[in-house]
């Protein structure tokens, strides 16, 4: 390890009390791999909810740890942009790629508006029959009596058909939409899916786009239909996107479709396993998935935080935010806040107001797909009780090496099936 990532990795491995507040730098990567990250969020919320950070790989920043104060950021758009970026990362030179998440109104809007009827009632109402059969044949496929990797077999495999549903991408192609969103938000790194942010915009410019060019360039010249590109091809606000901002909004949207519902398919079978009394509960009552569902969300928190950028001066619980600064809102700290969430460090399936969490965002941004994601998890969990008596995790999981998207490289578990 180089001294430069000593210095930015001091917290690693350390009593979240036995480093003074003034270096906390809660963006760290190796704490959201090692899931030692809880310990310091709870130390923010109690002492310093509104936390400036110095100094970390991406500059000074604030960090907003407390659920209060996380509203107060999300509720004013006006003056927390969400541009030029949600993270904490600054947009990468000369490949400054647009998105609509990323962007303040009423651009905003405008753009979401032209695709968010593929997430309205009607449409989840057809898809869910779709989405039911898919996850039947990746549940009857899968084998029998031997460790496997969750993580590839299923819950990759089902966002990945959903994706190409959602696109009408190449379903034979469907993991390199996976890929794709992993090239995206991975820290490249020697050991790394990616070793340099260069090898990252190569791989996007000259696989990612060129494919999604020419569905673009099929679509548009067809009658508008009901999936993503066509949305983008003939929406009034979309159509005349250049290369770059088509490209930012595809990742959004490939992103978006994909680390909720994979990294929450995931996490559900680790709660259920690390807290045996609920699986338990649910066994008995198979009616708790759809109280169980938002509670696994809540605890993935599957994006750890959205950033924010001050557009003027703002006194924030007494601290000084200046025009200009980074401000992240971390979501993963916000839930599991005791003074808003009873209870808020147990996995408890049977919540009575479970989709009380900031999981989702909040205001102008609460997320597209909020409730395409909490429906591809209780279908998936309706068919796997219908097959399975216990998924059971056999090892402990690989993390994500990011402190963005916090999810799960690999979870090796075996299959108990029902008796007969």
């Amino acid at each position: 390890m180089s001294v430069a990532e000593q210095e930015y990795n001091h917290m690693f491995g350390k009593d979240p009390y036995s480093v003074p507040l003034e270096d906390y730098d809660v963006s760290q990567p190796e704490l959201f791999y090692s899931d030692t990250q809880f310990g310091f969020f709870e130390r923010l919320r109690k002492e310093a909810p509104v936390h400036y950070c110095k100094d970390s790989e991406n500059g000074p920043y604030w960090s907003v740890s407390s659920y209060e104060h996380i509203l107060e950021v999300e509720n004013n758009p006006k003056v927390f942009s969400s541009e030029p970026s949600i993270t904490l990362v600054d947009p990468e030179e000369n490949f400054d790629i647009s998105m609509f998440i990323a962007m303040d109104e009423p651009k905003h809007g405008d753009q979401r508006r032209t695709v968010q009827g593929i997430v309205a009632p009607t449409s989840l109402a057809t898809m869910e029959p779709i989405i039911r059969e898919r996850i039947g044949e990746i549940l009857d496929a899968l084998p029998a009596n031997e460790t496997f990797d969750w993580v590839d077999k299923v819950s990759i495999e089902l966002t990945g058909q959903m994706l190409a549903t959602l696109f009408d991408f190449p379903f034979e192609e469907r993991r390199k939409l996976t890929y794709w969103s992993d090239v995206a938000t991975t820290i490249p790194g020697p050991d790394a899916l990616i070793q340099s942010i260069e090898e990252r915009q190569n791989i996007l410019l000259t696989e990612c786009l060129p494919a999604f060019t020419e569905l673009w360039n099929q679509r548009v010249n067809e009658p508008p239909k009901g999936d993503l590109i066509s949305m983008l091809a003939h929406g009034k606000e979309t159509r005349d996107m250049g290369p770059m901002e088509f490209m930012g909004n595809l990742m959004l949207l490939i992103i978006g479709g994909n680390d909720t519902t994979r990294n929450s398919l995931s996490g559900g079978v680790y709660f259920l396993n690390q807290n045996p009394d609920q699986y338990e509960k649910l066994r008995n009552d198979h009616s708790l998935i759809n109280t169980m569902v938002p509670e696994i969300i809540r605890y993935q928190t599957p994006l750890t935080h959205m950033r924010r950028t001050a557009t003027e001066d703002y006194v924030l619980n007494g601290q000084n935010i200046k025009k200009g600064d980074k401000v992240a809102m971390w979501f993963i700290s916000g839930n599991r806040d005791a003074k808003h969430i009873d209870q808020a460090d147990d996995f408890i399936i049977d919540r009575p107001r479970p989709r009380q969490h900031l999981s989702f965002g909040l205001g102008i941004h609460r997320c597209m797909g909020n409730r395409l994601a909490e429906m591809q998890l209780r279908v998936a969990w309706e068919e796997i009780l219908k097959r399975f008596d216990k998924v059971d995790v056999v090892g402990e999981p690989v993390r994500n090496f990011s402190p963005f998207v916090r999810g799960y490289a690999e979870l090796p578990v075996q299959l108990r099936p029902l008796a007969k």
